[in-house]
C-alpha cells in the first residue's frame, strides 16, 4: 500500500485524527473542572488546578527536543503509536482518580507522551510529501489540532450528561482502539532511520551522541535561529488568543462569557481552517514557480494578524471584534501550515525533527510567558491594550523573516542521508 500514489495522503488522514485525539485528551480537563471538584475538593482551588496546567506545559515543553531527537533517530511508526497508546491510557486512568496528586502525576505523564508526538508527526509527513503538496498536507494536519481542542470544550457537556469520569474512560479507549488501527495502517517512510553499516570492522555510531550529532547540526545553522525567532514571535499572539479570546470578547463587546467563549472559539476556529487550507495551496503553487514562495506565504498570513490584534485590541463593535478574529485566524493559519515546510527548505529529512522539537519547546514557553502577563493585564484593566501591542512583536518577525530566510532549495537534502 505504501507504494500507491494516494498513501501519502492516507498518512496525513491517519495523523489527522491522532492530531486531534492530542488537543483532545489534553484539553478536556480544563473544562471539566467544576464537575471534577465534587469529588475531588482540592481542585477547588484556582491555585492547585493552575499546577495542574503547568506541571504539563513545563513538561511538554521541555521535552519537545528530546522527542524530536528520538524521532530522528528511530522509527517514527513505533513511537507515534507508542505515544498514543500511553496518552490514551493516561486519559483512561485519569477517570479513576480520587485524589489530586494522583490527577497531578498523570497530568505530568500526558505531558511527556503527548510531547513525543507532533515532531515525529510532521516529520513523517514532510518525508512523504513532495514539494507540490507538502504545505497543503501539513495544513490539513493542522485542522486536526483546531478540531480537537474545539471539542475538547464539549468535555464539560459529556459530563453533564454522564461523568467526568466515564468522559475520561472513553476518550482514552478510543485513543487506545486507534492505536491498534496505526500499527494495521502506518508506515514508517523508506529510508528514514540510519542503515546498519555493512562493514564489520567499522564501529556502530552511539546513538545517543548520534542524537547529540543532530542537535549540533541544528543549533549551528544560522537559518534555523531565524527560523526560531520567526516561529516563537508569533506564538505569542497565538498562546494570546487561545487563553484570553473570550475574556477580550467579553469584555470589549459588554457581553457574557457564555456567548463570548463559543462566539470567539468558532470564530478563530473557522478562519483558521480557511487559513491553513489556502495558504497550503497558495504556498506549493507559489513555491514551483519561486524558491521563497512559501516564505512570502508565511509572511502574508504575518502580516494579516497585525491589523487583526489592533482591530482585537482596540476594537469596542461587533463587526471590528469579529473582523479582527476573522483576519487573525485566516493569517495564522497561513503561518501555521508553512512552519514545517520552511523548515524543510533549511534542514534535511534527517534532523527536522530535532529541529522541529526546538521550535515546540520555544513556542510552548513563549506561551507560557504571554498567558502569565496578560493574566496581570486583565486585572489591571489593559488587556485590550496589551493584546494591541503584540502586533508591533509580530510586526519586528515579518521583517526579520523577509530580510534574512533565502532558501537555495525547496527541500534541503544532506549528501551523506
Amino acid at each position: 500500500m505504501t507504494n500507491k500514489k494516494y498513501y501519502p495522503w492516507v498518512v496525513v488522514g491517519l495523523l489527522w485524527v491522532v492530531a486531534l485525539l492530542n488537543y483532545l485528551d489534553r484539553q478536556m480537563l480544563s473544562t471539566m473542572k467544576s464537575a471534577m471538584m465534587i469529588d475531588i475538593v482540592e481542585l477547588e482551588s484556582a491555585a492547585n488546578f493552575g499546577r495542574l496546567m503547568a506541571i504539563f506545559l513545563w513538561i511538554y515543553g521541555l521535552m519537545s527536543p528530546v522527542a524530536g531527537m528520538i524521532a530522528d533517530r528511530i522509527n517514527r511508526k513505533w513511537l507515534i503509536v507508542g505515544s498514543l497508546f500511553v496518552w490514551s491510557f493516561v486519559t483512561f486512568m485519569m477517570g479513576y482518580c480520587t485524589s489530586f496528586n494522583q490527577v497531578y502525576v498523570l497530568r505530568a505523564l500526558m505531558g511527556v507522551s503527548e510531547a513525543l508526538y507532533i515532531p515525529a508527526g510532521l516529520a513523517l509527513i514532510a518525508d512523504y510529501h513532495s514539494d507540490k503538496t507538502r504545505s497543503l498536507a501539513v495544513g490539513i494536519h493542522m485542522t486536526g489540532l483546531y478540531v480537537g481542542q474545539a471539542l475538547g470544550g464539549f468535555g464539560a457537556t459529556i459530563a453533564g450528561a454522564y461523568s467526568w469520569e466515564t468522559t475520561f474512560h472513553t476518550f482514552g479507549i478510543v485513543g487506545i482502539v486507534y492505536s491498534v488501527i496505526l500499527i494495521l495502517l502506518l508506515r514508517e517512510k523508506k529510508g528514514h532511520t540510519v542503515k546498519p553499516q555493512l562493514i564489520t570492522d567499522h564501529p556502530k555510531e552511539n546513538p545517543l551522541k548520534g542524537a547529540f550529532k543532530g542537535l549540533g547540526v541544528v543549533l549551528t545553522n544560522i537559518s534555523f535561529w531565524v527560523i526560531l525567532f520567526y516561529f516563537a514571535t508569533p506564538s505569542l499572539p497565538g498562546w494570546a488568543t487561545k487563553n484570553w479570546l473570550p475574556t477580550l470578547f467579553a469584555e470589549n463587546l459588554s457581553i457574557d462569557m457564555t456567548v463570548a467563549g463559543p462566539m470567539s472559539t468558532i470564530t478563530i476556529a473557522v478562519a483558521s481552517f480557511i487559513g491553513v487550507i489556502f495558504g497550503g495551496i497558495l504556498s506549493d503553487k507559489w513555491v514551483q514557480k519561486n524558491i521563497r514562495g512559501r516564505i512570502y506565504t508565511g509572511a502574508i498570513g504575518l502580516a494579516l494578524t497585525i491589523p487583526a490584534l489592533l482591530l482585537l485590541g482596540f476594537g469596542h463593535s461587533l463587526v471590528m471584534i469579529i473582523g479582527g478574529g476573522l483576519c487573525f485566524g485566516i493569517g495564522y493559519g497561513m503561518f501555521d501550515a508553512n512552519n514545517m515546510p520552511i523548515l524543510c527548505q533549511f534542514i534535511s529529512s534527517r534532523y527536522r525533527a530535532t529541529a522541529y522539537g526546538i521550535m515546540n519547546m520555544t513556542g510552548v514557553f513563549a506561551g507560557a510567558a504571554i498567558t502569565n502577563l496578560l493574566g496581570k493585564s486583565t486585572d489591571a484593566g489593559n488587556l485590550g491594550h496589551d493584546f494591541a501591542l503584540l502586533a508591533v512583536v509580530v510586526l519586528f518577525a515579518l521583517i526579520i523573516q523577509l530580510a534574512f530566510l533565502r532558501p537555495k532549495t525547496s527541500n534541503m537534502i544532506e549528501t551523506n542521508d
